[in-house]
């Protein structure tokens, strides 16, 4: 599977005077990105298994999202089966082992992995708006909101401290407003019905603590293999923004964290981003050039980012050209848009005189498919139709039962498997309503004891009986007098201590998420 610092993806097939000829990734090159394309049904997912494997076996830790729930394979001994061992005849193959990686299982809802979970606050006012689906306004509503909460060191960590903090906007939208810009009492209404509808799709499990760390998705195992972190997804699909949203987040809190390293021997980690199309769809401009931006600069990191979708078209042209390594598997071209992506994906190729580029992408059989990676000094090869080879892990799922056992051995159970709520901003809001409240109480009671008359009634000589004089609370109240309630009184608390802490807000990266 690996030849001097490179991958073995497959064998090409040549005319038949030349002799077959072994395709390679190059290991000093893979940070270079990469693209796998193809209909449903004509091996993507199983390329992504090998690519997932050799990078395994050369120390590189890899994450990948299990759409369908057959990637979970990857951590069981691979079986003989008479379409594998046909393959790596045909490939010359020899010996063809079987063996199992390392591999840690994740889930956002904790049903089929460890939790995984980020604060409101890493996430950014610019990944929640596209999770949203937020208008322009209410992205800026959004921004000011983080604003505010990064200033007064109020950590907002699940729904519950956003919820918290828009009501204070709320309350305070004027005072607010004359600070930061127009804040919108309609537009954080309108998020805060957005938000109702993130918690009845899940999305509350999501937020909170402990947050994923990073380091834990780059590990080796005692071998030096790298570790496998499978996302399993197949539900996490049901809510498509959700899906792309949370990758996005991942990869931007990957370009925040890691230092600078420039070209590495090989990369320090492999992203795969199934259904990449997910990602880019309906996505705003500002999005989209940050993406390409987090693409382009997170290499001299030492990650390398592979999208796969079905079609080339799906991802945009400034991405596109940054995905040097590529495996492009059969595409139909019946209509004119597939008739497009075809001449699209045959064009982003080295040509080969051997063969129509465009015309063997229309006839590639499952498990076959054109190649082309980066080779000397980052310039593509020629492109190469390729048999791409058999994994040596399991082709499907694992067992309920080999998942309960991955899972107790994994050693993530203990960090990630319990809920923590530490004091956030929830927590301090409600408590400073609280001493306001108390204060404002304590006030009245004295003022109203300051004020009481004697008990009973009381007679001068010769004045006969005279009733008690009315009381304060009797009396009309003074024109323009106007007792500050207990809300105002908290949230003017609340402002007190945002105003104090000016000067020490977070710094955000580019796509909005905290910088360490």
């Amino acid at each position: 599977m690996l030849e001097a610092g490179k991958l073995y993806i497959g064998t090409s097939r040549t005319p038949d005077d030349k002799p077959a000829k072994g395709e390679y990734l190059d290991l000093r090159l893979a940070n270079r990105h990469g693209l796998i394309t193809g209909a449903t049904g004509t091996g993507k997912t199983v390329t992504l298994q090998v690519l997932a494997e050799g990078f395994s076996q050369a120390g590189v830790p890899v994450f990948c999202a299990d759409i369908k729930g057959d990637l979970s394979g990857i951590a069981a001994k691979g079986e003989p089966k008479d379409f594998l061992l046909k393959r790596a005849g045909e490939i010359g193959l020899d010996p063809y082992e079987f063996e199992a990686f390392p591999a840690i299982l994740w889930d956002l809802y904790g049903e089929k992995g460890h939790r995984i979970r980020a604060t409101v606050s890493e996430m950014g006012p610019l990944l929640l708006a596209r999770l949203m689906d937020a208008s322009e306004a209410q992205e800026g509503v959004l921004a000011i909101a983080f604003k505010i909460a990064d200033e007064g060191g109020l950590q907002l960590l699940d729904l519950k401290d956003l919820q918290a903090l828009l009501t204070y906007m709320s309350e305070h939208a004027s005072e607010l407003s004359a600070r930061y810009g127009l804040i919108s009492k309609a537009s954080l209404g309108s998020i805060q019905r957005a938000l109702l509808v993130l918690e009845g799709q899940g999305a509350d499990q999501f937020f909170g603590e402990p947050a994923l760390a990073i380091a834990d998705l780059m590990r080796v195992d005692a071998r030096g293999r790298g570790l496998v972190s499978v996302l399993a997804a197949d539900r996490l699909m049901m809510n498509p923004r959700l899906y792309g949203t949370f990758l996005l987040w991942l990869l931007s809190e990957l370009f925040e964290e890691l230092p600078e390293i420039g070209d590495p021997e090989k990369p320090r980690l492999v992203f795969f981003f199934d259904e990449a199309h997910l990602l880019f769809k309906d996505a705003p401009r500002v999005l989209l050039e940050r993406v390409e931006q987090v693409v382009r600069l997170i290499r001299s990191k030492g990650v390398g980012v592979y999208f796969v979708t079905q079609n080339p078209l799906d991802v945009p042209e400034t991405v596109l050209a940054q995905l040097g390594n590529r495996v492009q598997h059969a595409l139909r071209a019946y209509t004119p848009r597939e008739q497009k992506a075809v001449k699209t994906a045959a064009e982003t190729f080295r040509p080969n005189p051997d063969f129509d580029c465009a015309e063997a992408i229309t006839t590639l059989g499952t498990g076959e498919a054109l190649v082309s990676t980066l080779e000397g000094k980052g310039a593509p090869s020629m492109v190469q139709r390729t048999l791409i080879r058999p994994p040596s892990g399991r082709v499907g799922p694992i067992s309920e039962e080999e998942r309960r056992a991955l899972l107790s051995s994994s050693g993530m159970g203990a960090l990630y498997d319990r809920d923590v709520d530490r004091e956030s901003a929830y927590e301090i809001l409600t408590e400073r309503a609280a001493r306001a409240q108390e204060q404002v109480q304590a006030e009245k009671a004295a003022r109203e004891a300051e004020a009481a008359p004697p008990k009973g009634r009381w007679t001068l000589p010769g004045f006969g009986d005279r009733q008690e004089e009315e009381t304060p609370a009797q009396k009309p109240r003074r024109a323009g007098y106007q007792r500050e309630t207990v809300a105002e009184a908290a949230m003017k608390s609340i402002a007190r201590s945002v105003a104090s802490s000016l000067g020490q807000a977070l710094v955000r990266g580019i796509l909005g998420s905290l910088k360490r």
